[in-house]
């Protein structure tokens, strides 16, 4: 059954047997009190501040329902994190509309709590015509149904990752090289990062849910091989990050409840900030998306 998200009567339909997918789809349900006014909540399993990744899906599907005319695809995003949200309250999301057309669409998202500003996101829609093509190749990784689920990862290291065990995990996520902490374990390096990705379960047939759980999880893993470049691991050595600005543009049309492989490596690390640069191609190897976050990254070595 298709549901389109762009109606601004509809609420998403959850019939998903996975608790977790569940409740992402929830995140994503935004309540609309105004034309351009739409209010997201946080979910139970409370972190120190929003989630980068649920301001960025959320954001998405605000910007997405209040489009007129037509309904173009997301092209691009570019988003900029201005302060910590408050998990304990919900968010606001304003939408200004800057251009409406048939082929192409611009929205700018600002997310505010207590009447200030904590995120701001421009949005691009645009149909997707006949043209040039190239793409670089899917690096040779392992099949996702071949690598271990994220689970068997956490064996051992409950306590060093408990942040990460007890996050929400409404993505299926299947490392085809060993996640920070065991690299860290083992004294190794590794200055890229490949990861399987899926929603844990069938989503909706629209395509702007699509778009806003790939936006979700590509908050996660992007910043790994800035600290796997040094050695470094999250939960076990004392670090620091915050994400300053998200980028993203969507090359063709996908599902996220199938498999993608998301690549990432980290170009460079200065001034207290690294960027990670990332693309996500469908199982056939055709590149669907590129990313590229900046974070504020900060390591504390330990005391000699």
């Amino acid at each position: 059954m298709t549901r389109n998200l762009n109606d601004p009567n509809h609420r998403i339909g959850v019939e998903s047997e996975h608790g977790d997918l569940h409740k992402l789809l929830e995140l994503l349900d935004l309540e609309q009190v105004e034309d351009d006014l739409f209010i997201g909540q946080h979910p139970e399993q409370k972190t120190a501040r929003t989630f980068g990744g649920q301001l960025l899906g959320q954001g998405l599907v605000a910007a997405g329902r209040t489009l007129t005319r037509g309904n173009p695809p997301v092209h691009a995003l570019h988003a900029h994190f201005i302060r910590g949200g408050d998990v304990n309250k919900p968010m606001e999301y304003h939408v200004q509309r800057f251009r409406d057309g048939k082929a192409f669409a611009n929205r700018q998202v600002t997310a505010m709590q207590d009447g200030a500003e904590v995120f701001t996101m421009l949005v691009a829609f645009q149909d997707n015509n006949a043209g040039l093509e190239h793409a670089v190749e899917i690096p040779l990784v392992p099949y996702p149904e071949e690598l271990p689920p994220l689970g068997e990862h956490f064996k051992g290291y409950e306590e060093q990752v408990a942040l990460f065990v007890n996050a929400l995990h409404p993505i299926d996520i299947r490392f085809a090289n060993d996640p920070t902490w065991k690299m860290k374990d083992a004294g190794e390096t590794l200055t890229h990062n490949r990861v399987w990705m899926k929603t844990d379960g069938d989503l909706p047939d629209d395509p702007l849910l699509h778009v806003a759980a790939m936006a979700y999880a590509s908050d996660t893993t992007v910043l790994d091989s800035i600290i796997t470049t040094h050695g470094l691991s999250w939960g076990m050595d004392r670090l620091f990050a915050a994400t300053v600005n998200h980028s993203m543009w969507f090359h063709r049309e996908f599902r996220f409840d199938d498999w993608l492989l998301y690549a990432t490596e980290s170009p460079v690390a200065a001034g207290s900030r690294g960027i990670g640069s990332g693309r996500f191609f469908m199982r056939d190897g055709t590149l669907a998306t590129s990313v590229v976050q900046e974070a504020l990254i900060k390591y504390f070595p330990p005391r000699s």
